[in-house]
């Protein structure tokens, strides 16, 4: 049986591998982000950093806080700020279980993929998570290379 072909819409843009590593993630959705046209050219181009940024509730809306898109060449006069808060796009229903996640249990909203689906529109995936402790940490790594070394022994083997 043939593979199915790969989509060419979809792409990741940008990804906040750190997260996985100090966050637990309870729960993730798919959101929107609210763009300029310049923005948008810019993602085509791959330049784009989650590392640093977070999601906020603020008046019922979810805020994306210092991402960085960074400047697209040809728009120089229209152009857009590198690190602006931009809006995302949620449904009430979702909003509020994220924001109850986060004030009633205290945990975090974190962004943890910008991509283009397969309809060639932005999406970002953000994840309601709890924040590791450092003995957590060091149990994901530990069975992360019990994983790899048990491949290897299975590899040999046979």
């Amino acid at each position: 049986m043939a593979k199915p072909k790969p989509d060419p819409n979809y792409k990741v843009i940008a990804e906040n591998r750190r997260a996985r590593f100090d966050y637990a993630i309870e729960m993730d959705l798919e959101v929107g982000i609210m763009l300029m046209g310049s923005e948008v050219k810019s993602l085509r181009d791959g330049k784009a950093n989650i590392a640093e940024s977070y999601v906020a509730v603020e008046d019922g809306e979810l805020w994306l806080v210092n991402s960085y898109i960074g400047l697209y060449a040809q728009a120089k006069t229209w152009g857009h700020e590198e690190r602006r808060r931009r809006k995302l796009l949620a449904s009430k229903r979702e909003i509020a279980n994220l924001w109850k996640g986060v004030s009633r249990e205290g945990m975090t909203i974190v962004p943890l993929v910008i991509y283009f689906n397969h309809k060639g529109l932005v999406k970002m995936k953000v994840g309601l998570a709890k924040g590791k402790k450092n003995h957590d940490k060091r149990d994901t790594s530990a069975k992360r290379d019990w994983g790899r070394q048990k491949q290897r022994l299975l590899k040999q083997g046979s």
